[in-house]
């Protein structure tokens, strides 16, 4: 005969199953390891390569600060939101403090290994920090980190705790770049379904990888709306049936949607092969559209016009970029800002404004956008009922 459960334990026990609140509490995130490409890039690339001129960082920290935005990125407001520092890019060893996480993501970042260098993809360039590049550079942060801490000195106060690994949000914001090529317009449905597969099979073992390194709570954006962004809008011709009623191209926000697809299917198979794991699927994509659908509303303007760039119906000249010197009337000049770029959504053509990341980051924090439907707050808790879908 099995022991008998008091009945006020098993009244206790029913309402934590029911009433998800009472079985959960906000998580204490001692530190954020975060591995993406440009949307949550902190300095990374700037560190290794040429850095991301003036008047990138204008309207927040009011000087070139490594983002490719005029301010903050999501990255950003996730770590304000725990009460932690931004996040120092691993790449920079200028003021380096690791105490409360690590930065691996680089612009040009793609999940797969890219098959040109930065020196060779011209005005749009791929970092040689893929995606396992900076899983690699995570595990060796991790040995040699608390090698170092355990010397103790000026080493404890610079690098993470051992136990941070364990309880640290490790935050994931890649794949636009995988799939912003030309090469994907052209290919046939079963093409693209191929390739999808063998990016995102290379995304889980990043991710199951970190894992065995200790990794437990996982918080994922998918990509945003590619079809809205001068960079891929300039160049094409897109017809008029080809456009929705914003202005963005139909094809290119399908392929971002078909990646988005597969995207929450491996993170469902993910959390059924590392059960002990909390992960938080974030759809990235719904927040940022709304803002091209309702600019006007939630206080934006011009939502595909570009901020930061020169000429063209978007602003936006890919031969002469944010912060290039051009020539203008025999004078040399700076591609610059708009007037006030806290009302404009895009700031170079790829990327978003300070203003319209602190916006998504609202909108995505209290888990309106998450599958399980959870806050930031508390992703490090497994949904009651998973998903299947």
């Amino acid at each position: 005969m099995g022991a008998i459960i008091p009945l006020s334990f098993s009244i206790l026990l029913l309402l934590a199953v029911s009433i998800p609140s009472l079985a959960s509490k906000d998580c204490d995130f001692p530190a954020i390891f975060n591995l993406g490409a440009s949307n949550s890039d902190t300095g990374g690339l700037s560190a290794s390569f040429t850095p991301v001129p003036w008047p990138y960082g204008i309207s927040y920290f009011h000087m070139q600060a490594g983002r490719y935005s005029d301010g903050r990125l999501i990255i950003d407001f996730i770590a304000n939101s725990f009460g932690l520092p931004f996040i120092h890019p691993y790449l920079d060893s200028i003021r380096a403090n690791f105490s409360h996480g690590a930065n691996f993501a680089t612009a040009g970042s793609t999940i797969r290994r890219p098959n040109t260098t930065i020196f060779q993809s011209g005005s749009s360039p791929s970092s040689p920090f893929s995606l396992d590049v900076q899983s690699g550079q995570f595990n060796q942060f991790k040995k040699r980190s608390q090698l170092a801490y355990n010397r103790e000195g000026v080493f404890k106060e610079l690098l993470p705790k051992g136990d941070f690994f364990s309880r640290a949000l490790y935050t994931f914001d890649i794949g636009q770049n995988d799939i912003s090529t030309d090469d994907f317009l052209n290919m046939t449905a079963d093409q693209v379904s191929a390739a999808l597969t063998d990016i995102l099979d290379k995304f889980a073992a990043v991710l199951k990888d970190v894992y065995e390194q200790g990794g437990r709570s996982f918080w994922i954006h998918n990509t945003g709306p590619l079809g809205c962004l001068a960079f891929v809008l300039d160049p094409r011709n897109f017809t008029k049936d080809q456009l929705d009623q914003v202005g963005c191209a139909i094809p290119l926000n399908e392929l971002a949607q078909n990646f988005n697809k597969r995207l929450n299917q491996t993170v469902v198979q993910l959390r059924k092969d590392l059960p002990l794991a909390a992960f938080t699927y974030v759809d990235v994509y719904s927040a940022k559209y709304n803002l091209f659908k309702q600019p006007e509303k939630y206080g934006f303007e011009h939502p595909l016009m570009v901020c930061c760039g020169t000429g063209g119906k978007y602003n936006f000249n890919r031969n002469a970029r944010c912060g290039d010197f051009i020539v203008v009337n025999g004078t040399k000049t700076i591609v610059g800002a708009c007037k006030d770029p806290s009302a404009r959504i895009i700031w170079d053509g790829v990327h978003y404004t300070d203003a319209a990341n602190e916006w998504v980051f609202k909108e995505i924090a209290d888990g309106a956008f998450s599958d399980p439907p959870i806050p930031l707050r508390m992703a490090c808790h497994k949904e009651i009922n998973p998903s299947t879908t």
